[in-house]
């Protein structure tokens, strides 16, 4: 997504709205942009809305949506299929693939892929406010992973099954359990991270884990320490929320930044080319119109078995009791 800063001169006399004092800039944007097309405004950190009165030293930080296209075409890309019913198709996504159009990846995307699969038509996505066009273009995605998390998703091929699925994300009805590999040994062998999450300060594409404040969106991710590889160590994590980045914000939190985490984390010496080590290994939910919990794994991918082999030959594996 797109991002706008500019700080109000210290020398600034006027008190005016933001929609106003943006649109008065020589790089600003016009009015009805700032009222259709924004999705969070920031003064001073803190979310505003647009009729919030700027004054001198304000810091201003604005995300918008990007220009939609008319519409989304259909792609003859291949999908691992875990299983499949009449309601809902659970996919692992390979990584890499970005699961619905955005900013920079209007094609290609799981989206794209499902609207072949399923032989839809392409999805005409020109009418109605932002909010409705935004959410006409994710057609059967009720929840994503990272462009570079692999593993379990669900997608729903119907509405009906879609609010169905929705419902047991927002109720926390189900289970989403991932592993990982991290560079750094946690402090316990099995933990409960709670924090806030907000937009980090200092660079508007990251998000940080903060406590002590009602700021940002709250987190909550349980971890349990499987194996410990000299400094690299195999956990088990679930989300108990569902935030932007939250399992790599919560380890680096943690102290234990995701090994091949380009964002959060630092180039690895041991293993320089390694991408993201985050992987969604199992989904525990109730299909449409079922009482009973259905489980769903994706197999552990080649880069986790590659960078598991080398630390194996290298170190001695440690299960984090014995450590203390």
């Amino acid at each position: 997504m797109p991002f706008f800063s500019v700080k109000v001169p210290i020398d600034f006399c006027d008190y005016v709205r933001l929609d106003k004092y943006i649109a008065s800039l020589p790089n600003g944007m016009n009015r009805s942009k700032l009222k259709s097309g924004v999705s969070e405004i920031l003064i001073n950190g803190k979310r505003e809305k647009i009729s919030f009165k700027v004054r001198a030293g304000d810091q201003i930080d604005i995300e918008w949506e990007d220009n939609v296209p008319d519409d989304i075409i259909p792609e003859n890309i291949p999908l691992d299929i875990i299983y499949e019913d009449k309601n809902i198709t659970v996919i692992n996504k390979k990584q890499g693939m970005v699961t619905h159009p955005a900013s920079g990846n209007w094609s290609g995307t799981l989206v794209n892929a499902l609207l072949y699969h399923w032989g839809r038509s392409s999805v005409q996505i020109n009418k109605g406010n932002v909010s409705e066009v935004l959410a006409a273009r994710r057609p059967g995605i009720v929840h994503r992973l990272d462009k570079d998390t692999s593993g379990v998703i669900i997608t729903a091929k119907n509405r009906d099954s879609e609010e169905w699925l929705q419902t047991q994300f927002k109720l926390h009805k189900l289970r989403k359990e991932y592993i990982v590999i991290v560079r750094g040994i946690p402090p316990v062998n099995a933990g409960d991270i709670r924090t806030q999450i907000i937009r980090d300060p200092k660079n508007r594409k990251r998000y940080k884990a903060v406590t002590g404040i009602e700021e940002g969106k709250t987190a909550r991710t349980l971890y349990h320490c499987i194996a410990c590889y000299g400094n690299y160590s195999l956990l088990r994590v679930r989300l108990k929320t569902g935030r932007t980045h939250q399992i790599r914000v919560h380890m680096k939190y943690l102290g234990c930044p995701v090994l091949g985490d380009s964002i959060y984390g630092k180039k690895d010496e041991l293993f320089p080319d390694a991408t993201l080590m985050l992987h969604a290994r199992e989904l525990i939910v109730k299909l449409p119109g079922n009482k009973k919990y259905r489980i769903f794994r994706a197999d552990i991918p080649e880069r986790f078995k590659n960078v598991l082999k080398i630390l194996k030959k290298k170190y001695p594996r440690i299960i984090l009791d014995d450590i203390k």
